[in-house]
């Protein structure tokens, strides 16, 4: 059968919605096996992986969001924060975008955020009298965001690919996210004094309240973050303990769920989430191999070196080519099959992999929104019963604000590595 032939199928396997990794894992099939290599070597780099120790946290962070997202820790949470920031002008907008950050943070997943969190937050949003477009669009944007804070499982997939440590890029991603974060939340400010939207008045009793019921849930990050860099555990003991500490807050302290009844669903729903980032781990790095074998990284370096002069136009290139990858591939798909293919040319312009890595993911989180085939804009469609068109449109003045963050992120290296140096593990 000729090459031709294959692509078309492919192609067509593709488009009638196939799974990812069999499209992936098809290619490297077909390539390995017409350069008459046993194509066993599709599989042989995740045997490598699975050695890796710092892979054990992708399962347990993902159990511990997912145990999150399901109990009623959503709701907690955005009491809390109304009692904190519901004074502001479009303070709820705020507390809405600080608690998908989160939720997005814990689960790795944005689809996940919109589709635990989206029946919560839009009405409320639009029951307080914001515009229906606004909401509409926030929500959807905020699905993506969190993308760079601890315990993010891209940064983990990211760091494991790059061989870059996990540790550094935990620190690496706060202040980046922070800004991406405060450039949406200054417009949400912005929304909210342009439409008079009523505010909540501010009440200490209110606020001890919201805290005294979230309680268990407020330590989360300064367990991970402290616990890490207070030297009390590594990014993947970290994992074990925050499963561990969800796990019973869940269900002895707040008793949100069974022990034996919805914590066996939950992992499994979670575990099928993994899963598909292990198995397209497996085919992609099987590609990436051929790709390697066959010099492809080569010689997109010798292209690019003959071709751009400057890194501040590379990095321009960069990001609109990683942009079109985030609409086009999930962030794990992603990670997998370009980092290996750009990081020999990012070195090359003296960029370091731990600003390259905060690029990566914040041009991936954008990626999600773009249309027409932006992930994040099916999904909230499905949830919130919209038309696409609809919610695309919705979500333009976010992908614009975005991308400001993202050009400040990328031209200012320091902002990913400052704190890095600061902490003194760089």
């Amino acid at each position: 059968m000729s090459t031709w032939v294959i692509a078309v199928i492919l192609i067509l396997l593709a488009l009638l919605g196939a799974p990812l990794f069999t499209i992936i894992g098809g290619i490297a099939l077909v390539a390995f096996d017409r350069e008459g290599i046993d194509t066993s070597s599709v599989i042989i780099e995740l045997y490598r992986i699975a050695e890796t120790p710092t892979l054990i946290a992708i399962p347990l962070f993902t159990f511990a969001g997912y145990l999150l997202a399901e109990g009623r820790s959503p709701q907690r949470l955005l009491t809390l924060a109304r009692a904190m920031f519901g004074w502001i002008p479009g303070g709820l907008a705020i507390v809405v975008l600080a608690i998908c950050a989160f939720f997005t943070a814990f689960t790795g997943a944005s689809g996940v955020t919109i589709v635990a969190l989206g029946g919560i937050t839009l009405p409320i949003l639009m029951k307080e009298l914001y515009p229906e477009r606004f909401s509409l669009g926030l929500v959807t944007a905020s699905g993506s965001i969190g993308l760079l804070f601890p315990p993010s499982l891209p940064i983990i997939l990211y760091g494991i690919i790059a061989e870059v440590s996990i540790d550094q890029l935990f620190v690496a991603g706060v202040i980046p996210g922070l800004l991406l974060v405060s450039f949406v939340a200054m417009y949400s400010v912005r929304v909210g004094v342009r439409t008079r939207v009523p505010r909540i008045s501010f009440s200490w009793p209110n606020l001890w309240s919201a805290i005294r019921g979230a309680a268990w849930e407020i330590p989360l990050p300064f367990i991970i973050v402290g616990g890490i860099y207070g030297g009390a555990f590594t990014a993947t003991e970290a994992s074990a303990v925050t499963a561990f500490y969800v796990l019973i807050v869940v269900t002895f302290v707040y008793r949100d769920m069974h022990l034996f009844r919805d914590v066996p669903r939950v992992m499994k729903e979670s575990m099928i989430l993994v899963g598909s980032i292990l198995a397209i781990l497996g085919t992609a790095l099987g590609l990436t191999n051929y790709l390697i074998d066959k010099e492809v990284p080569q010689r997109l370096f010798e292209f690019v070196q003959s071709n751009v002069d400057s890194k501040v136009t590379f990095l321009l290139i960069l990001n609109l080519f990683l942009l079109i990858v985030g609409m086009m591939m999930d962030i794990f798909s992603a990670i997998i099959v370009v980092v290996p293919l750009i990081l020999p040319i990012a070195r090359a312009f003296q960029i370091d992999p731990l600003h390259l890595g905060i690029i990566f993911l914040t041009n991936l989180e954008i990626g999600y929104l773009t249309p027409p085939v932006g992930l994040n804009l099916f999904l909230s469609s499905l949830r919130f019963e919209k038309p696409i068109l609809e919610v695309a449109r919705s979500v333009l003045v976010f992908i614009a604000i975005m991308v400001a963050a993202l050009l400040v992120i990328t031209y200012v290296p320091d902002l990913s590595l400052w704190l890095v140096k600061s902490l003194g593990i760089h």
